[in-house]
């Protein structure tokens, strides 16, 4: 094949030099390493295409840069992860009102409002960037209103309108809901509830129970309210029927969860001697399985480990029992016939956790005649006790 050979092109030009009229040979431009400019022109090019080499490992570098920053400023926001929810924190109510403690799931009209614990209500202004009580400034000493809200109004976030849409009055001819001291005024970002009571039930509400909320005062627009949980108030002749957390020894059985006053398990327990809280608890220490026949299958396993819990919530006293086993010892019990000390005639008074493995197995086996003969363990003062000093 013969090659290809780049043609001239040939040109007709006057040379005024030479003035012989003879066409001229002119060459295209060389474009190679050879041409004059071209390492130049590579640089050039060079430097134009850096920026789309480097761009995504430019982009990547600052994304980690700002993702560091960001993690540093979520330790003061753990709430917030990402910019986005920090925007919308910004554009939200920066602080709001909270309860410190939650409500019980039962309160009764007529009864001051206290907390599930049973301690005073407690309320504080939160900074909503970082958790924090707000203890300085105008905000924390501002006063608050105590307010009733629909039950069903439980959503995690709302707007001042929506808040303002569920409030609850009081039923027509009724007196307000809310009696007492309506009202908290905080002091270094933080109250408590005076004297507040309800004064109707809510069982005339859809979702039967009520709320409490509390919102500013003044500076409404700025300070979000609070929203305690749903609860039901019953009418005060409930709490004549009302269980006992923790009960006392001295309650009537029917105080405790799932016995109902009157009802069959009462009467059951009732005919079997078991009246009082601490007649339970001597029969559960005495023979568990004894009392738990008496419902037989008429009683579900779940109800009786409710009563059997709820019973060992109270406070048992310190009030012994001595039983005299012939001349032998002398068997310590206490309010509900566990065995708490021995005396060995001729000796000291020794508690039931500081007897070694034999003299324990031995008072585990004369309480069981102690318990048949119930009859001779008698009660004795609290100063007569060998173990009191």
């Amino acid at each position: 094949m013969a090659t290809k050979r780049i043609v001239d092109v040939e040109e007709e030009s006057s040379d005024s030099g030479s003035g012989s009229g003879r066409p001229v040979k002119r060459q295209r431009p060389i474009v190679g390493p050879d041409c004059p400019g071209f390492e130049e022109m590579t640089k050039l090019q060079c430097m134009d295409s850096i920026p789309r080499i480097i761009e995504p490992f430019l982009r990547k570098v600052v994304r980690e840069e700002v993702d560091r920053i960001l993690s540093c400023y979520r330790n003061f926001l753990p709430r917030t992860s990402s910019v986005k929810q920090i925007a919308d924190a910004r554009r939200s109510r920066r602080w709001q009102l909270r309860f410190r403690k939650k409500l019980p799931a039962t309160v009764f009209a007529g009864t001051k409002l206290e907390a599930d614990d049973n301690s005073v209500i407690e309320v504080s202004m939160i900074d909503t960037f970082s958790s924090a009580i707000v203890t300085t400034g105008d905000l924390s000493a501002i006063k608050i209103e105590i307010l009733v809200l629909d039950g069903d109004f439980g959503q995690e976030d709302w707007t001042q309108e929506e808040f303002n849409g569920n409030l609850v009055h009081e039923r027509d001819g009724k007196r307000p809901l809310l009696a007492g001291d309506l009202s908290v005024l905080l002091r270094e970002g933080s109250g408590v509830f005076g004297d507040v009571n309800f004064t109707d039930n809510s069982s005339w509400t859809r979702s039967r129970k009520f709320r409490l909320g509390l919102r500013a005062v003044e500076s409404s627009s700025v300070v979000k309210e609070a929203v305690s949980g749903a609860f039901m108030v019953k009418d005060h002749r409930g709490e004549l029927y009302k269980k006992h957390h923790p009960p006392a020894l001295t309650d009537d059985i029917w105080r405790l969860e799932k016995i109902g006053k009157d009802g069959v398990f009462h009467r059951k327990l009732v005919e079997n001697g078991i009246s009082t809280v601490q007649d339970l608890l001597r029969f559960l220490v005495v023979n568990e399985d004894k009392v738990r026949s008496m419902f037989g299958s008429g009683m579900s396993n779940r109800t009786w480990e409710t009563i059997v819990q709820h019973a060992w919530e109270c406070w048992i006293e310190n009030i012994p029992f001595c039983y005299y086993n012939l001349s032998q010892l002398q068997l310590y019990f206490n309010s509900i016939l566990q065995p708490v000390g021995v005396k060995f005639h001729g000796s000291y008074y020794q508690p039931y956790s500081d007897l070694n493995l034999q003299d324990q197995a031995l008072v585990n086996k004369l309480k069981l005649l102690a318990y048949i003969n119930q009859k001779d363990i008698v009660p004795i003062g609290l100063l007569d006790f060998p173990g009191h000093h």
